[in-house]
């Protein structure tokens, strides 16, 4: 879930009834309810009060088909029993897409950091749950983020940006493309395998008052998790499509981590950071496009300038050489900056 207050879908009147009987099925029928997010997938997210006491819980609307419930509620359990915070489940109606889940509040690490918040200690505190996860094989129920899923994702930047925003592929060339990924994804693999949640960022991380410890980091969105290099989720972290960071502080938050984990190999981490952090700007740049040209939503376009910025510095690394070189042929530097009207 990302706080990111979008424009959900008009729900046809049969979903809305479906939802109203599943609130007062679980005894809150007569709760006011109010839009809390939406994001960039189908869910939508509503906030629920009891008008009488002032409870409060989140109801998740995932339609089927193209959204699935279960995933988050496997993964969310298997997270929490790891010692994290993931919202707990009051109630969920697998088949017709509806949870109740714990309502975490509204400390979003993007308002706080909007805020004024010390970067520092949130990052940090974002970097030990990292951590805490990193101590623990991936379970084997999640998929693998293998070569051909990494690759797909790739395959956003030809398929949507330079198809919409800039001169379409020629087969060869995305040939040539495709071949550059899968050198660089075994470079990717030099680090240890562990859960990858995928979405970690600053907009589905919450700080919450009163928890301890890790405890006091909620998380948000996972349902996505994989198994992939751990590089992954730290880089999502640290190079946000939708905030810039201080250069110094992802440098002492990478620092951090290594301090915490002193068995990784310092050039292998790097080189793998540098090719996850290609790989996800690359799937990033393609996704935003098709947000805004298949799904109408066109509020992420604005971010394309920042995620162009990040690739660029990703392929400063020596072994994204040929990467770099490929991208300055067929994505010219005039189009990369262009936000599309």
């Amino acid at each position: 879930m990302t706080h990111q207050l979008l424009i959900p879908r008009r729900p046809d009147p049969n979903r809305l009834a479906a939802m109203h009987a599943f609130r007062k099925a679980h005894g809150w029928g007569h709760a006011t309810c109010s839009l809390l997010a939406g994001d960039a997938s189908f869910r939508t997210y509503y906030r629920l009060r009891d008008t009488g006491t002032g409870e409060t819980c989140v109801l998740m609307d995932a339609p089927p088909p193209t959204e699935d419930v279960r995933p988050f509620v496997r993964i969310g359990r298997h997270l929490a029993g790891l010692g994290l915070s993931t919202p707990s489940i009051r109630a969920e109606d697998a088949e017709q897409g509806f949870l109740l889940l714990e309502d975490f509040g509204d400390d979003l690490y993007a308002r706080l950091l909007g805020s004024g918040s010390r970067e520092s200690d949130l990052y940090s505190l974002a970097m030990d749950v990292q951590t805490a996860l990193h101590q623990a094989p991936a379970p084997d129920f999640l998929p693998a983020y293998d070569d051909t899923f990494l690759l797909t994702e790739v395959g956003y930047l030809p398929d949507w940006f330079c198809l919409h925003c800039a001169t379409p592929v020629p087969d060869d060339a995305r040939a040539e493309y495709d071949a550059l990924w899968n050198t660089l994804f075994s470079i990717a693999r030099a680090v240890p395998e562990r859960i990858v949640l995928r979405d970690y960022h600053a907009e589905n991380l919450m700080l919450l008052p009163g928890r301890q410890g890790l405890k006091a980091c909620g998380l948000l969105d996972f349902q996505g998790a994989v198994r992939g290099p751990l590089t992954y989720d730290l880089m999502s972290l640290m190079e946000d499509a939708r905030r810039d960071i201080d250069p110094g502080l992802v440098q002492s938050m990478q620092d951090y981590y290594l301090d915490c984990n002193p068995g990784l190999d310092r050039e292998a981490f790097q080189a793998s950071w540098s090719v996850m952090a290609a790989q996800r700007h690359a799937k990033v740049i393609g996704l935003f496009v098709r947000l805004w040209k298949r799904d109408g939503k066109p509020v992420y376009l604005p971010h394309l300038p920042r995620v162009w910025r990040l690739m660029e510095q990703a392929c400063q690394h020596p072994l994204l050489g040929p990467l770099n070189a490929w991208l300055n042929r067929h994505v010219p530097h005039e189009t990369r900056q262009r936000i599309p009207a």
